[in-house]
């Protein structure tokens, strides 16, 4: 009997990890709240537009733009700083923020975000380092994951450099549970840029994963590293959209809407898109510097409603001829969101039938244009619209 106590005892010295958390799953404790992004994450990243150059002002002045712009009043919550805040870890082993860009260190950065009614999130990374060459979590996610419960992270984002032969869903995995035990509620943000098709294991690990490479700012580039063009990324959606809902959503990478790559009308598409593929929100521009086609793009109510409905539904695309495109979306209402998406070089009329979208011919429905913000009338068996080069009719219809 001795020898069986001292082997148990021995494992449990050899492995106190495991144990911990195989007791906190036994006794069903988890502090990471599966209640989480019910609806699609809303917010704002700093590496679009910032790369590496992030400070402490930087941060605080986006936060008083959130606010003052209204896209706090729009639904937007989350200020994450991307790659290069930290700078080393200290003897212990603890993650050393920057103290040249973040003197004031990040609790007190993440209470100032906090007095403003809006969440703090922040980056790393499963490998050994960050993109960037930073210190990565690996080897050290619960010790990073009680340091950013303490100081109050709504939100990491958690990418996949430097990750050398490591399993995906075993780092991620590994990660989720140290945020489970870490004491705070923490939004889960894997981005390993759809390499091991995440949307097939991710559910339950985190609550969005990355299905494509980096998004540039632009219509249709293609960089030799991976970078792409946004309507590329529309094109690597298609399929996806079973694997999403409450909780666990498809992340085509965050938003470009406002960086100046492209043209007002196709932004708008871009945004339309997004938001009619439930994808998470995060804008990625100089919210301090915003033109006012550019908040009315970001705070469009309506169009945002589309993205947050909470029935959760990923919307498809339901018709590709060539150049046109119509996309739909299942609302909790009975309606149907839908996006006439044009990608040729001129304007053209393009229409979408009530069979194509659920509903019989016969049945006349009520449409809205969401971006005029206009009651149509009445139609019966389809609608039509002229439709812009390089952009979007968005409408809300309901019978």
């Amino acid at each position: 009997m001795n020898t069986v106590i001292n082997i148990v005892l021995d494992f449990f010295k050899k492995n106190k990890i495991v144990i911990f958390i195989i007791l906190f799953s036994a006794l069903g404790i988890n502090a990471q709240d599966d209640s989480l992004a019910l609806t699609p994450p809303m917010g704002w990243n700093s590496w679009n537009k910032f790369g590496c150059d992030v400070n402490e002002t930087l941060i605080k002045e986006t936060a008083d733009a959130m606010v003052k712009s209204g896209m706090k009043n729009a639904g937007y919550e989350y200020i994450v700083i991307d790659d290069c805040w930290q700078i080393g870890r200290d003897k212990d082993g603890n993650i050393i923020p920057d103290s040249e860009r973040f003197p004031s260190g990040m609790k007190t950065l993440a209470d100032y975000i906090h007095s403003k009614g809006l969440k703090f999130g922040l980056y790393s990374d499963a490998g050994i380092k960050t993109c960037q060459g930073r210190p990565g979590s690996r080897g050290y996610e619960f010790q990073d994951a009680r340091q950013y419960a303490a100081w109050g992270v709504d939100y990491l984002k958690y990418d996949w450099c430097y990750h050398g032969k490591q399993n995906a869903e075993a780092s991620y995995s590994l990660m989720r549970e140290a945020l489970k035990v870490s004491g705070r509620p923490i939004v889960f943000s894997i981005c390993e840029w759809g390499t091991n098709q995440p949307w097939l294991w991710a559910k339950g690990i985190g609550h969005l994963w990355r299905t494509t490479g980096d998004i540039q700012d632009c219509w249709d580039c293609k960089k030799d590293w991976g970078g792409l063009g946004w309507i590329h990324i529309i094109d690597l959606q298609v399929g996806l959209e079973s694997y999403a809902g409450p909780g666990h959503w498809n992340d085509p990478d965050m938003l470009e809407v406002g960086n100046g790559g492209m043209t007002i009308t196709e932004y708008r598409a871009h945004f339309s898109l997004w938001c009619i593929l439930a994808a998470p929100l995060m804008a990625g521009n100089d919210l301090r510097n915003m033109s006012p086609e550019i908040v009315e793009i970001l705070t469009n109510r309506e169009v945002i409603a589309v993205n947050q409905d909470s029935l959760g539904r990923q919307g498809s695309k339901i018709k590709d001829d060539g150049d046109f495109e119509v996309w739909s979306k299942q609302m909790k209402d009975g309606s149907r969101a839908v996006v006439l998406f044009n990608r040729s070089k001129s304007d053209a009329e393009m229409s979408v039938s009530w069979n194509e979208i659920g509903y019989p011919n016969h049945l006349y429905a009520n449409v809205r244009d969401l971006w005029k913000k206009k009651d149509l009338g009445k139609y019966k068996g389809n609608f039509s619209a002229i439709v812009p080069s390089h952009g979007v009719a968005m409408v809300r219809i309901t019978p």
